[in-house]
């Protein structure tokens, strides 16, 4: 409880964002006018009286007085440490301030009353309670502050009013706060106040402790590794000294800097480097971002931004090495001669550079396998003296593979594109992109796409890499891509290519080819030498034409493997001398009997056209061309419903030429001398053998034609002939592709005539001259033109049919 009581008249000693509690004794600079003012009226007062000098300590915040002052006594007036006068003034109790009045001296007087505090004894438990608490924090906080001197004088006080007033001599209380107390009448309110806010004080230490070991203990262990760092640095300066060394390699590679500025770059590329190098230079040991700037620039340095090779300008010299390494292929390596002459003559006029682009070149070779398309590129980079670099894009399903990672994914790699020209060393490399057409695309990209600016001689003289993130000048490098089929080849990215076909080796290509490539180089893997063992070009053709059917030369060279095996294994068994000369008839007794005998070989009566209904077509596989016959026959109208039965896992394209041809007999069979009532009331079935191959496209319109009409009119097709052509409704034979792959496939099948649409005529400029020797090539316009010249006379297939029937 409080009660107030005793009026005082004082003069003002105010305090300037200070506040004096009760019990507290400070030092007061007397310098300052206002309290020297209110020390010498209190003192002139004195006189009068044997009690000391009073004041009243108000404080002053923001020039406003408070409402509440303490009542102190001036203990002593002399000087302060520093050498200025003082005065000691002691606390002694709370006073109301009242009004003002008049007084001795220059001060302000006040009248005023002081507060009589009174506190229940005994105290009550929780009071109790408080005064331990308080006591508890005081002297935790003294404690971490090392003020042991002071921790036995708050122990001893037992007051209320005189522990709450104790904490005005706490540093981090606020002036807001110490009024705060200093206008609480209650003790234990003040008390209170007080307890909390050292609680609130000690708990923003702990935080405050806290932070700071953290930082301490991650200080330490920085100039822990800065330091273990430096020893080792010593340690091996000092081993290098030993050993002799004059520098360490390792410390030069890591001078990234100086590599660079010595570095032969466009200065596109050397600022991002040397930006690159600054963020090197500021992050630290353990940033994983170092190591990713390390391996970026590795791979900026060592990529050839202006190393170039010389072109070999001998065009002669090139077509003769081109010569040399390929049979046939006129169409590439007169392609390859062409971009050589032009190159030479922009060289000569300075022309070296036009727009930015140089003058490289983007070609598609596309042809079945086995052709030599893969090995062309290699010998295309030695006719023109060039680096050769092979990158497979086969079952690629990533478009990071092509323009490459972001560097901000681990383990992230430059595309092969980049990686092919850092492996070839220079910038204008013969660049082989093999099985374009195998390129895949799933939830990761589209490969084929990332494919197009990089052979798109408009846009490739600044591809820019995810990796490099720089621009990389391609419009120098000879890109050749291989695809076996070219629907597969996307129609954008094939539009950027020029298209150069390898439709196959003539059978005397393949015995030169056999002759001059195949047979050494097996040679040499058998291990025989070339005069031990010989294979003549009687045997080398037939191997070609009987034991081999293919656009390449791939199964060839495995059929003159086999022939070298079986010799080399007889001679080491003691059953062959040599030197030995293979001849054709030696074949079947070292690796068995032929699996290809031409139709024309076959004995009459075992010939698949030897009975009406089957006729030879020609077709393009993945493989090239082949031969392609077709079977029909006729329901019986008791057992067989009236309509069209496919089977040979056909398409829908090829479906539909089946119904055309069925259509164009129905309506012209009583002009074509068919009986037309058969088709009507009985149901035809067409079947194209090798069902397990799926085939599809319209050329096989005119085959499914002929067939139907063989069927009807017993008339047997001839053996020597096949034909492609897609037929129509009114009878046309319109043009279809695949020509050269076709005639070549009719050619390795022993047939000697083939009837082709008219409109591809043109086309026969393309099939060598040494095939088209040995076929008749018949040109047409109409079906009725190929019935006529595929159709056995009547008479003939009368007498064609005796002995199938016996």
């Amino acid at each position: 409880m409080a009660s107030t009581s005793t009026p005082l008249t004082l003069p003002v000693l105010p305090l300037d964002d200070e506040v004096v509690l009760p019990g507290m004794v400070v030092p007061l600079d007397l310098s300052d006018t206002d309290v020297r003012a209110a020390v010498e009226a209190a003192q002139a007062a004195a006189r009068t009286g044997p009690s000391k000098p009073k004041v009243l300590l108000v404080p002053r915040i923001d020039g406003t007085y408070a409402n509440t002052g303490v009542l102190g006594t001036v203990e002593q007036v002399g000087r302060l440490a520093d050498g200025d006068p003082g005065a000691l003034i002691r606390g002694v109790g709370r006073v109301r301030i009242g009004a003002g009045t008049t007084g001795p001296g220059a001060a302000l007087w006040v009248e005023g009353l002081t507060v009589e505090e009174e506190v229940p004894d005994p105290l009550p438990g929780a009071v109790t309670e408080l005064v331990k608490e308080y006591k508890a924090l005081a002297t935790n906080w003294l404690k971490k502050r090392g003020a042991w001197q002071v921790v036995d004088r708050v122990q001893q006080i037992d007051g209320v009013s005189a522990l709450a007033d104790n904490s005005g001599y706490s540093p981090f209380l606020t002036t807001a706060q110490k009024v705060e107390l200093l206008e609480a009448a209650d003790p234990v309110e003040r008390l209170k106040l007080a307890t909390q806010h050292l609680r609130d004080h000690l708990a923003e230490q702990d935080v405050a402790e806290s932070i700071a070991k953290d930082v301490q203990e991650g200080v330490d262990k920085q100039q822990r590794e800065f330091l273990l760092r430096r020893q080792l640095d010593a340690v091996r300066k000092e081993l290098r000294e030993l050993n002799g060394d004059a520098k360490d390699a390792a410390e030069e590679s890591d001078d990234y800097r100086v590599r660079v500025e010595a570095a032969d770059l466009p200065e596109q590329v050397r600022e991002a480097a040397l930006k690159e190098v600054e963020k090197l230079e500021r992050s630290s040991d353990q940033s994983p971002e170092g190591s990713w700037i390390r391996t970026w620039l590795d791979t900026v340095l060592e990529l050839p931004w202006n190393e170039r090779t010389e072109d070999e300008y001998d065009i002669q010299g090139a077509r003769g090495v081109l010569d040399a390494e390929h049979a046939g292929l006129d169409d590439v390596k007169e392609r390859i001669t062409e971009y050589l002459a032009v190159r030479k003559r922009r060289a000569d006029r300075g022309l070296g550079v036009v727009g930015g682009r140089r003058g490289g070149a983007v070609l598609a070779l596309v042809g079945p396998p086995g052709v030599g398309k893969t090995s062309l590129g290699e010998s295309v980079a030695h006719a023109m003296g060039r680096k050769f670099v092979r990158v497979a894009l086969g079952g690629v399903r990533d478009e990071a593979e092509i323009r490459g990672h972001r560097r901000t994914y681990v383990g992230a790699l430059p595309g092969r594109i980049v990686r092919a020209i850092k492996e070839a060393g220079s910038m204008n490399p013969v660049v082989l992109l093999d099985e374009v057409d195998k390129v895949g695309s799933d939830f990761r990209g589209d490969p084929a796409a990332a494919l197009l600016e990089v052979l798109d001689p408009a846009q490739n003289h600044t591809f820019r890499d995810h990796y490099l993130e720089v621009e990389l000048d391609l419009s120098d490098v000879v890109f050749l891509a291989t695809a076996n089929v070219l629907e597969a080849i996307p129609e954008a990215l094939l539009d950027r290519m020029e298209l150069v076909r390898l439709d196959g080796y003539t059978e005397d290509e393949k015995v030169v080819i056999a002759r001059d490539h195949l047979v050494p180089r097996q040679l040499d893997r058998a291990g025989l030498a070339a005069e031990e063992v010989v294979i003549g070009d009687d045997a080398l053709r037939k191997l070609a034409g009987e034991y081999t059917r293919e656009a390449g030369v791939r199964n060839l060279e495995r059929s003159v493997t086999r022939v070298l095996r079986k010799v080399a294994a007889q001679h080491e068994l003691g059953d062959r001398e040599l030197p030995f000369t293979v001849g054709e008839g030696d074949l079947r007794a070292l690796i068995g009997r032929p699996h290809h005998v031409p139709e024309s070989a076959q004995d009459p009566a075992e010939r698949r056209t030897s009975v009406p209904g089957v006729a030879t077509g020609l077709a393009v596989t993945g493989a090239g061309g082949d031969v392609l016959y077709v079977e029909a026959s006729l329901a019986d109208p008791e057992t067989g419903a009236a309509g069209l039965t496919l089977t040979g896992q056909l398409g829908d394209v090829m479906k539909e030429s089946a119904q055309i041809a069925l259509s164009f007999l129905r309506s012209h069979g009583a002009e074509l001398e068919l009986p037309v009532a058969d088709l009507k009331e009985r149901g035809a079935h067409i079947h194209f053998p090798a069902g397990a191959v799926p085939k599809d496209g319209p050329s096989a319109g005119v085959t499914m034609t002929t067939a139907l009409a063989s069927l009807l009119s017993g008339r047997l097709v001839r053996t020597d002939v096949a034909m492609t052509g897609e037929v129509s409704l009114t009878g046309r034979v319109l043009p279809i592709g695949g020509v050269k792959q076709k005639l070549l496939a009719a050619h390795r099948a022993g047939i000697t005539t083939v009837i082709i649409p008219k409109r591809n005529e043109a086309d026969l400029d393309d099939v060598p001259a040494e095939v088209l020797e040995k076929l008749e090539v018949h040109p047409v316009n109409d079906v009725r033109q190929v019935l006529e010249l595929a159709l056995t006379p009547a008479s003939a297939s009368a007498d064609a049919a005796v002995p199938v029937a016996a």
